[in-house]
Parts: structure tokens; sequence; C-alpha cells
């Protein structure tokens, strides 16, 4: 019963068996093995545009570089005040970028207000050189607290940043649970939609250690090799990144992960439902769960067992918490079990 987080889980077999068969040999180096510009041009497939593809080692990683991309002098990068950026990447954003800050914005359950992010855009006018200047923006898909941004959203933003000329980036550590929730393909969620870039994960969905970053045109990527070898994050034997994207894209893998891990994440929500002990905190739309218990429940439940953590609640969370209860998140993935789910459900009860 380990709902902690999907980081948690491990490689899928055949990301597993990918890593051995080309461990075997000679390749070059440094992203220019034949594995590797294959993948790259599976890429190009995957988001049905020529994209320019970049392996690095972590999700924040893949974000901080995609802002040192942008950067400008005084350069500042809007985001959610809750998003992953700001409160668990612990400055490296501000670090790879020599200086540059993230700009909290405000919005319900995760997602940036389109509303707020104009006015906190007024706060930075270009003629007044102490505030600094926008760089870009960035939204989160899923969000940090398991929802997703639909189309019209993620469009409504992508407005903002052309008017004022602002690049727009995507964290998409959970990239591929989006995709199934919406149903939608890659292009359709980002560059029909005016994304620029993204921060593409398959670490947490079955991928040993794979992350890549994603440029909707290649012109914008121009200095990053650059700034990745500048980073450390240029790795040798990239083609160890390249085959586990070889294997999570094959037959459509990492879309059919995606949808067992959201699946698992709808069973487990029907079992909370059920309980008289745990409730949701709001309606889970990917492969996390935010429920509110009692502290005495969550012990009970980690005793038994159950292994997951306690949430701060969001700044926006509207619904009711008594003194004596907590919030929680509760994640699924490829590895989550029906069994994982029903026994929970027996133990809650």
């Amino acid at each position: 019963m380990n709902f902690a987080s999907d980081n948690w889980a491990g490689a899928h077999p055949a990301v597993a068996q990918s890593l051995t068969r080309h461990a075997d040999g000679f390749a070059a180096a440094y992203g220019a093995s034949d594995l590797d510009k294959r993948v790259e041009r599976r890429f190009n497939e995957i988001f049905d545009r020529e994209v320019a593809v970049f392996f690095v080692g972590t999700g924040t990683a893949a974000n901080s570089l995609a802002l040192a991309s942008v950067n400008r002098p005084g350069g500042v990068t809007l985001c959610h005040r809750e998003c992953h950026m700001i409160e668990d990447e612990c400055g490296a954003p501000e670090y790879f970028t020599g200086g540059a800050r993230l700009a909290p914005v405000e919005g319900e359950l995760g997602r940036i207000d389109p509303h707020l992010l104009r006015q906190e855009i007024k706060r930075f006018p270009p003629e007044f050189v102490h505030h600094g200047q926008p760089m870009a923006v960035s939204i989160t898909q899923c969000t940090e607290v398991g929802t997703v941004y639909t189309l019209p959203q993620i469009r409504a933003i992508s407005e903002i940043c052309r008017e004022h000329q602002l690049p727009l980036h995507m964290d998409g550590a959970r990239f591929a649970n989006a995709l199934v929730h919406l149903g939608v393909t890659p292009k359709q969620m980002t560059a029909d939609c005016g994304v620029d870039v993204v921060s593409f994960g398959g670490t947490k969905n079955g991928c040993w250690c794979a992350e890549a970053l994603v440029y909707l045109n290649p012109e914008r990527a121009r200095d990053l090799p650059f700034i990745r070898k500048r980073a450390a994050q240029l790795f040798s034997k990239t083609r160890f990144i390249a085959a586990q994207f070889d294997a999570y894209f094959d037959d459509g893998l990492w879309i059919s992960l995606a949808t067992h891990a959201n699946a698992m994440a709808q069973q487990l929500a029907l079992a909370v439902k059920e309980s008289r002990s745990v409730r949701l905190a709001w309606k889970p739309e990917a492969n996390e769960l935010f429920v509110i218990l009692k502290r005495k429940e969550y012990q009970r439940l980690t005793d038994g067992g159950a292994k997951f953590y306690p949430w701060n609640p969001p700044h926006a969370f509207h619904g009711h918490m008594a003194d004596d209860e907590m919030m929680a998140r509760l994640v699924t993935s490829f590895a989550t079990t029906a069994e994982d789910v029903e026994q929970f459900a027996e133990l809650m009860n």
C-alpha cells in the first residue's frame, strides 16, 4: 500500500530491458549515437512537428534550464504560488538563471488565475528598472494538487503571454497523466495552445531517470547546448536516457502506464468516498488524491502499513478542516495494483 509518490515506484520492465539491451558495445557519446538521434525523431512524431530535444537527468534540471534559456537581466518568471519550482526545487531555478526570480500568482486548485496573472504582470512596468522585467510564465501540468489545466485554460494564459511577448513554459513532470485525463494529443496540449517549452517527464511514469526539455520552436533552443553543458547536465552516455525513452514510447507504453495510474486513482477515490473516516478534499483528475482525515486516523492507517504523506492545505483551499484534522496526499503509479487499493479500502473501514 505505497501511495507515497510515483517517484517511489521502480522502472517498468520494458524500460529496464531497454537499458540492458543498449548497455552492450560502443556508441557515440554526448547525444551523437544512432539511438539518441532516433529517439529525437520520435519526439518529432509525438509532438507532430519538428522540435528540439535535450535530455537531462531531473525535472528540476529541466525546469531550471528552461528558464535559463529565456533569461533576461532582472528577469522574473510568473508561476503559481504553490508550484513545484517555488515549493520544492531549493532555489535551483534562481541559481541556474544567475539570480532571476520567481513571482507567485494565485489561483484555485493549483492553476494560475488569468486575471491575477494580468495584474501581476502590471507590477513590472517596462520603464521601472528597479522591479526587474518579466521573462516567462510557467504552468504545471498536472498541477501540484493533482488538477489539470484544460485546453481553454492553457490558451487563456498563452494569450496573455503573447500580449506581453513572454514565452510559456510547461512543467510536465506528469505530462502523460494530464494527456490521459484530457484525452488529447501532445500537440493539442502544447503547440496548439501556445506553449513554447516543455519539461517532459518520464521518471514518474515508469522510467528510471529520464527527463527532456522540448522546444516547440527549435530556434528558441539555440543557446541550450551551452547552457546544458555548463549546468553539468550533458551526460556522456546519453544513450541510456534515450534507451529509456525508446522503450517508453514503444507501442504507446507511456500512455498505457499513465492510463493505469489514473485509473487506480479513480478507484482509490471511490474507496475514499465510501469511507467513514476519510474524505476527498477535492475531485482528483490524474494520479494524485488529496484527502482530509483526523490526525489519529492518519497514524492508524500508517501504522497499518499504508504509506502516504501529510500535505499543507493550499492557500486557496476553501473546504472545512477541524482542529484535529489534517490534509494528506496519496499518489498512484504504473506499479499500483487493484489489490493495493482494496487493501487500503479495507484498512480505512
